[in-house]
């Protein structure tokens, strides 16, 4: 079932009548939903298993565990396994990203580009962006993308935001308003990864009174390196209070001894 979707989801996306189109205000509204249903109004925590795959390399599988602290736009991943990845960790406080190695007990500070112990993967693939507050909208058309009808929207981030890539083309689901294909472009307008969402679950959150959206699974694209793509598989989401002081460089440190 997922390989047939996945493969639904790869084909090119094709322009649907005009009439279906969004105005600015419904497009805004949209992307607020999307927002707000991916937060919990408290923490947040799961287990993400990397799988990356590179030309003329051996496949490695990353497991890792992440937190959040939504409302204070708190972040934090830590590496188990492999063996030799076991220890490092992200860290984001103050809206800084710090990368911490135990091998050298150094912590570097980062930019929201990092390759999240380079693989594919970024701080967005486990911590969403703010897509209503942190960017200009374009509405691009209703388009087809596969057997589903979505909405294709041009982001542009805002002066003084942060986020990986300036600019995000989305496609999102008009049925279930999940995202199905995420693409990042570089402020010249080269494509620079693409991703897949063939899955989306939910788990209902007592602080918030309401149910939290998470993608079970992102199919991640390098479209410079065009043979490197990487897989994560997000597991055993906890929604329960985290300790009060775990995202700090302290705690990090701890875990990592």
């Amino acid at each position: 079932m997922l390989r047939a979707l996945s493969l639904l989801l790869l084909l090119a996306a094709l322009p649907l009548p005009a009439s279906a189109q969004l105005s600015a205000e419904e497009m805004k509204a949209l992307l607020g939903r999307i927002d707000d249903r991916q937060r919990n109004t408290g923490d947040y925590k799961a287990l993400a298993y990397i799988e990356q795959r590179e030309k003329n390399k051996n496949d490695v599988f990353f497991e890792t565990v992440f937190y959040r602290r939504d409302n204070s736009e708190q972040f934090l991943i830590l590496f188990l396994k492999p063996k030799t990845e076991a220890g490092k960790g992200y860290l984001r406080i103050e809206k800084n990203l710090w990368m911490y190695d135990p091998a050298t007990g150094k912590w570097e500070r980062r930019t929201e580009r990092e390759r999240i112990g380079g693989t594919n993967s970024r701080s967005q693939d486990f911590d969403p962006l703010y897509l209503a507050r942190d960017f200009e909208h374009e509405y691009k058309g209703k388009e087809k993308l596969g057997q589903f009808d979505v909405h294709h929207i041009k982001l542009t981030l805002k002066p003084g935001a942060k986020a990986p890539d300036p600019i995000i083309e989305l496609w999102i689901d008009e049925k279930t308003e999940n995202t199905l294909k995420q693409q990042d472009f570089a402020l010249s307008g080269r494509l620079m990864r693409t991703a897949y969402y063939p899955k989306w679950e939910k788990v209902f959150s007592e602080s918030k009174k309401a149910e939290v959206y998470y993608p079970k699974e992102i199919r991640i694209f390098d479209e410079v390196e065009k043979e490197n793509r990487t897989t994560v598989l997000i597991d055993k989401v906890d929604l329960r209070p985290l300790e009060p002081n775990i995202f700090t460089k302290a705690w990090l440190e701890a875990k990592s001894r």
